[in-house]
């Protein structure tokens, strides 16, 4: 059984601009989309608003999730697309679907965020937690995840390595150039930092050779995907944040060689996620293709 394309949908702009970032994926690497609607348990079955249009929970979100499946269906007719209406805690539900799916998919701020806040905790908190790659989708900006090439953060680390595979399937399935960037933070160690400008190149070039010595494994994996590699000086996250202005997807792994062991979400991604321009996926390892 191939595992489908799970995305999550409250109404809110962010999770349409989801479901078609969703829709395009599964599309494109020939998967089946599952559509999810999670009503928290505590919320009332019938409510006295008008706003409910005399419709019990249970029906609006049912209605929720049989428009969600016609503007999917007229998007890809040929997709394989089947619903969920689900009873929970949303994290708790969407971290369970992410144990059969190939991906999870959720809008940047649904319904249930604060206007002031970037990423909602939906999405920040399944980005640590999910079994496979959980992307998180802005809108109005990035929504569908249109051109341009596919940048995978790499500094070595087993999640990493995991995030430069999903990497790759994505620019494979996009016909994309894959851009893998490694940024290296260069703290200054005294007021006369120019004396360090031979050190400081020095490791870059030492990294740089590092990180050409590992892609060779993905390049014969994926010899129609072009990889270019830019290694940089510089703090990861505006790095990352930077190449997201021109990128359809930012790759990442869930906690890299700086994290902290009790970290489930570094703070490279953290920061990346609040910052891109277009879609990231949080990848963790082991990951593989369903």
């Amino acid at each position: 059984m191939t595992n489908p394309v799970v995305v999550g949908i409250d109404g809110s702009d962010a999770a349409y601009a989801a479901l078609g970032w969703a829709v395009q994926d599964a599309t494109r690497r020939a998967l089946p989309l599952r559509i999810v609607h999670v009503r928290e348990p505590w919320r009332s079955e019938h409510r006295d608003d008008a706003g409910g249009g005399g419709l019990s929970l249970t029906e609006r979100s049912e209605l929720l999730l049989a428009g969600a499946e016609e503007r999917a269906r007229r998007r890809a007719p040929r997709l394989e697309v089947s619903t969920a209406h689900l009873v929970g805690a949303v994290v708790e539900r969407l971290r369970t679907e992410s144990e059969t799916a190939d991906t999870v998919v959720v809008g940047s701020r649904g319904l249930g965020g604060f206007t002031g806040l970037v990423l909602g905790s939906v999405g920040l908190a399944l980005a640590g937690h999910a079994h496979g790659p959980v992307v998180v989708v802005r809108a109005p900006e990035g929504g569908a995840g249109g051109g341009g090439e596919v940048v995978a953060g790499f500094d070595g680390s087993a999640d990493s390595e995991a995030a430069l595979e999903y990497a790759m399937e994505q620019a494979a399935a996009r016909g994309a150039r894959l851009r893998v960037v490694h940024a290296r933070h260069t703290v200054v160690l005294a007021p006369q930092a120019a004396g360090y400008g031979p050190l400081v190149a020095g490791a870059l070039a030492d990294e740089a050779a590092e990180v050409a010595r590992r892609l060779p494994l993905w390049r014969d994996k994926y010899p129609d995907v072009e990889v270019v590699e830019s290694v940089m000086s510089g703090h990861p996250v505006p790095v990352l944040a930077a190449a997201s202005r021109t990128a359809a997807l930012v790759v990442l792994g869930s906690r890299g060689l700086g994290g902290f062991a009790a970290s489930v979400l570094g703070s490279t991604c953290h920061g990346v996620i609040h910052r891109a321009h277009c879609p990231v996926a949080v990848v963790r390892a082991p990951w593989r293709r369903s």
